[in-house]
């Protein structure tokens, strides 16, 4: 059998909508990007919706599915995050993603991202670690990228049927939300109870914190709230690795990515370096990735920093990130084995006009030994609809490349 890898580089958030100021062209058309359209020249392309068309994604979801699961797989966004900053994680355990935030005396939400808050927030996160509730109920809080944290409530009786207290975006300048119970039973009532509880306590905390007070002085926004989203209930999942009897290597900076990575059974390579943002070292991601192929069947290296520019509204910026990977795709292309289908994907589309995750489909690109290549010449959200993998949904895009690698079983006889 032939011996072929992957190597599937993702841009997260990378799909938009022409925007004005870049001369009704979206972000990725407007970037210079050579080495994502030679790509798209030599290989064969296609839109991805990851579930269905119109079905917007998070993060967490849009890489469950690229690293080979199915929705229905998903735990919620607590447990993959926790996992992703090496939090351990109990049965029974309920489970938040949670932004350090700025809000105004009456409550009003300043900030969902604190200033994008990176400095300090592991002497914060300390001083709300650790709280105990009520009847035995512990609160353990640990910060993940940037202005991310992730909140474990440990104890008898909970659940995870219980609403956000995230206003989410584009609703700063509003209260942030009482959680309250999503059903009618006991459990419900009392998580979500401790929970209001738990962010009480963390923001009087929080207030006084030296830290925020030295931002306040420095005319920074204070980290002095705790959004809190995606509760969940840590299930049990077979990884992808063991089930399809791989190995596989995940490079990222960014917690969602890393926790659903963890869960999957992937190798994971990370660093300090690698920020989540548009300052990430592409270099050592880029030479990671050479490095992992030669003994794994597949690497996944990521980029954040597109989805970071569509969220904060930011095309132009947006452009630039999509610059840098592109380069950092070069650099992948420069040393690539002969073996090696180099893949190119997206988790979601986020367009700086709406801030968000929408339902738009995603370019993608294999590129590699032996394809088929279609008449496309360049990587783009309009360009790769003529491409001749057509639209097609986000397993199927894994299966195909698992196809190439030999891993998909022939039906019938």
């Amino acid at each position: 059998m032939l011996n072929r890898k992957v190597i599937m580089a993702i841009a997260d958030g990378l799909g938009d909508r022409p925007h004005t100021l870049l001369g009704d062209k979206t972000p990725l058309e407007y970037a210079r990007t050579p080495n994502l359209d030679h790509l798209a020249s030599e290989g064969i392309t296609g839109m991805m919706d990851l579930i269905a068309p119109g079905i917007p994604v998070g993060t967490d979801m849009g890489h469950l599915i690229l690293f080979g699961y199915q929705p229905h797989h998903y735990p919620g966004r607590g447990p993959i995050e926790a996992l992703g900053i090496g939090m351990e994680v109990k049965p029974g355990d309920i489970v938040f993603r949670c932004n350090f935030a700025t809000v105004d005396e009456n409550g009003i939400v300043v900030d969902r991202r604190a200033g994008r808050i990176r400095k300090k927030t592991e002497e914060i996160a300390q001083a709300i670690n650790g709280i105990e509730l009520e009847d035995g109920v512990v609160a353990y809080f640990k910060p993940a990228t940037e202005h991310r944290a992730v909140l474990i409530l440990r104890g008898a009786g909970l659940s995870d049927k219980i609403s956000d207290s995230d206003p989410k975006a584009p609703n700063d300048g509003k209260p942030y939300h009482l959680v309250e119970p999503l059903d009618s039973s006991e459990e419900a009532e009392r998580t979500a109870f401790l929970l209001n509880l738990y962010l009480k306590k963390a923001h009087e905390i929080l207030s006084a914190h030296p830290v925020n007070v030295e931002r306040v002085e420095a005319g920074n926004l204070p980290a002095n709230f705790i959004l809190t989203r995606g509760a969940g209930r840590m299930v049990d999942i077979e990884p992808v690795a063991e089930k399809l009897k791989i190995n596989v290597s995940c490079i990222a900076g960014e917690s969602t990515v890393l926790g659903a990575a963890e869960l999957a059974g992937y190798k994971i390579l990370t660093s300090n370096s690698m920020t989540g943002n548009i300052d990430t070292n592409i270099e050592l991601k880029a030479r990671l990735a050479i490095e992992e192929i030669a003994n794994n069947d597949i690497v996944y290296v990521h980029m954040k920093a597109p989805d970071v520019k569509g969220h904060d509204n930011e095309p132009l910026e947006k452009a630039k990130s999509i610059e840098l990977f592109d380069h950092m795709v070069g650099l992948i292309r420069q040393q690539l084995p002969e073996n090696v289908y180099l893949a190119l994907a997206a988790d979601h589309s986020t367009p700086c006009e709406v801030g968000e995750h929408t339902g738009e489909p995603v370019p993608v690109v294999i590129s590699g030994p032996s394809i088929r290549r279609d008449r496309v010449l360049q990587y783009n959200e309009l360009d790769c609809a003529y491409g001749g993998l057509g639209h097609l949904t986000g397993g199927d895009f894994v299966r195909i490349l698992h196809d190439f690698m030999g891993l998909v079983k022939k039906q019938g006889n």
